[in-house]
Parts: C-alpha cells; structure tokens; sequence
C-alpha cells in the first residue's frame, strides 16, 4: 500500500537480510557517496534540500529506515543495534565505497552505532543534532516514558506527528508542511496500531542505548551540526542545560570531530538551515579530502 505514495526522485528498491526491503533514492554521482538516514517516524525526504544541492558534487542516497517511508512494514524490534546492523547490510549489499555516513537525530544516534559497531564501514561522519549523546538514569527514564504514554493518550497520532515536526523548528516555514502532509499519508498506509508501536519501540530502543559510552571509539573525522535554538535535544523536562553545552561535551569525547552551531535554527537543522549545512558538508569533506 504504501507504494502508493511517491517522491519526487525515483524510489528503488533493495531486499537485506532480517526480513527486511529498505527504499532508497539514488541522486548525482562523484568520488565520494553521502548516506543519510533520517529520525525517528520520518522518511528519506527530509534530506531533499541537501541532496538537490550536493549531487551536484557527490552521489547522494538516502533510505527509508526499516518500518518508516517506502520501506516495509514488517514486524522489527526497531532497537539501535537493528538499525545500524541495517544500515551496514545496506552499505554491504550496495557496494559503497569513500563513504560518508550522515545521520540526523535518531538517525545521527543510529549512525554513532554503525560506526563503533562497524568500524570502517565509512571513512567520516555527519551528525546533524544527533540523539545518543544525552544520559538518561533510570530515574530520566521512568518520567520520559510517563510523559510519552501521557502525551499518548491525550493525543491523537497525527497532532502528535504534527506538533512534534512544528517543535522541530526555531520558526516553521510554511514550506515544511510538505513534510508533514507527506508522513500523514505514509501513517495512513501503516497497519492498524504499526505507527503506535513502532513508535514506542524506537524510543525505548534510543533511551536504552548505550551509544554515549563508546563515542570514544569513532575513529573517522566527525561534523557536528546543532542548531542553537534545538527545543528537542537535550530535553529540557529532564535535563536543565543548553544544547550548546551538551554538544560541546559530546564533541569533547569524539575524538577527530568539529562542531558547528547554526545560530536561529532548530532540531530540524539540515531543512531549517539547509544551506548552511551543505557548505560545512562541502567545507567538510573538502578539507579531509
């Protein structure tokens, strides 16, 4: 069913062990391949303003993660390590090469997890506003998932779609709506309660992952992009301190990495400030070479 719905690039189609068939787009080519992965419940599409410019440099592919956009909606248990052991079978089954591995908040803390999980799978990494670098206790825990299943019952899943991808933004271009009206349509495709529990599942799969512990174990050259305004990381319910100060800690543990704050932008940070993130894209991988 969910075919129905299309991209403004052409979709292709790749079956990985695990049950699993991802969706991918595939746009420009160059020495060096970009692969992004996008967050939670969204769709290869929040990379579009990026890719339509960088393929002009690189070849550019973006996947549905497993259960989201295009790709299946089998059942998964949508932990980090499924994630990230995806990403890699992909990364395999493509045959990619001078890679470098872009993720952005969920998909930055699924990105940290390929990279200690498969060192050398990619020679650099991208985090834009990256989830994993936060620590949660068990007491974080317990009121995180209170507060979910509050937020749960007192809204529906496409309010609760919406305000979340609103609060993404430091201020939400109208423009964004195609974002939204897009991963409606993809929910609507979804089996009954699949959205729900998928949902649940790759929250509890970010909050049990251990991934802050091992940033000492990236070993590639690492950008960090946060938008300065980010309202979603840290959280601010639990965790009293800026998004400035929990990126430059986590920076700190990363060994060859650089961080970039974009001023007067939100979580969304690669759509809210495209452009500046592909030049430090560009200014990036240049530099390295």
């Amino acid at each position: 069913m969910a075919e129905q719905i299309t991209y403004p690039y052409p979709t292709h189609h790749i079956a990985l062990p695990g049950n699993c068939n991802i969706a991918y787009i595939d746009e420009g080519k160059g020495d060096k391949t970009l692969l992004f992965v996008h967050g939670l419940a969204n769709y290869a599409m929040v990379w579009q303003k990026n890719i339509e410019y960088l393929k002009q440099f690189y070849r550019c592919i973006a996947i549905d993660l497993p259960g989201n956009g295009l790709s299946d909606q089998n059942p998964h248990d949508f932990t980090m390590k499924f994630f990230a052991d995806a990403v890699h079978n992909f990364i395999g089954a493509m045959g990619l090469k001078n890679l470098c591995l872009v993720g952005h908040s969920m998909g930055g803390q699924v990105a940290l997890n390929v990279m200690y999980r498969h060192s050398g799978c990619a020679q650099s990494l991208v985090l834009c506003a990256p989830a994993g670098i936060e620590v949660f206790t068990a007491l974080d825990k317990t009121m995180y998932y209170s507060a979910m299943h509050l937020f749960d019952f007192v809204s529906s899943e496409e309010h609760a779609l919406t305000q979340t991808i609103e609060n993404s933004f430091y201020k939400f271009p109208a423009q964004a709506n195609s974002v939204i009206n897009d991963l409606k349509a993809l929910m609507r495709t979804y089996q009954s309660n699949y959205y729900r529990k998928m949902i649940e599942a790759c929250v509890k799969g970010m909050i049990e992952d251990n991934v802050h512990t091992h940033l000492g174990k990236i070993e590639v050259p690492t950008l960090i992009i946060f938008g300065n305004r980010d309202a979603l990381i840290p959280n601010r319910l639990i965790h009293h301190i800026t998004t400035e100060s929990l990126a430059t800690s986590a920076a700190k543990k990363i060994p060859h990495s650089h961080l970039v704050l974009i001023p007067d932008c939100g979580h969304f940070v690669q759509w809210e400030k495209g452009e500046d993130v592909n030049v430090n894209i560009i200014h990036f991988l240049e530099a390295k070479g």
